[in-house]
């Protein structure tokens, strides 16, 4: 095993423990010795940092406290790695200021991370909102996937 295929497998298993540890697990205390306390946030309406992290996993597992993250697909190039996920819940808490549903989501979400010195330091995020929108009943629509 090379140095770069030894560094880009352990980007990626940093970046796994991000989804199973933090967002599945809902574990905030294994986000210290996984996400830089400085990360810098990249996607519309989330907040920088460690804190900022902490923040949208707490949300989310409000909204959804069944939620799940798979990740699907996984590529990594140096120090960046890209997961393709399914997200799946259901909304049994408010989200976005609405009341709760109590409808299941099912959609697509493109991460992006960079990691540097054994933690996430960059993220890139596009989830497909407009589906959950759909799907929670908050416009027309309202079947899965």
């Amino acid at each position: 095993m090379t140095t770069e295929t030894s560094t880009t497998e352990t980007n990626e298993q940093i970046c796994r423990a991000l989804i199973e540890r933090g967002f599945n697990n809902g574990d905030l205390d294994a986000l210290e010795g996984i996400v830089a306390h400085d990360s810098v946030e990249h996607q519309e309406g989330s907040t920088s940092g460690i804190d900022g992290l902490r923040t949208l996993i707490t949300d989310l597992r409000a909204s959804y406290s069944d939620l799940h993250l798979e990740i699907q697909d996984a590529a990594t190039s140096g120090d960046m790695v890209w997961f393709r996920i399914r997200s799946t819940g259901t909304n049994d808490g408010p989200m976005w200021g609405r009341p709760a549903t109590g409808r299941p989501i099912d959609i697509t979400v493109m991460d992006v991370m960079r990691v540097a010195n054994g933690r996430i330091v960059e993220h890139w995020g596009v989830a497909d909102r407009l589906a959950v929108l759909k799907q929670i009943g908050a416009m027309g629509g309202g079947s899965n996937r």
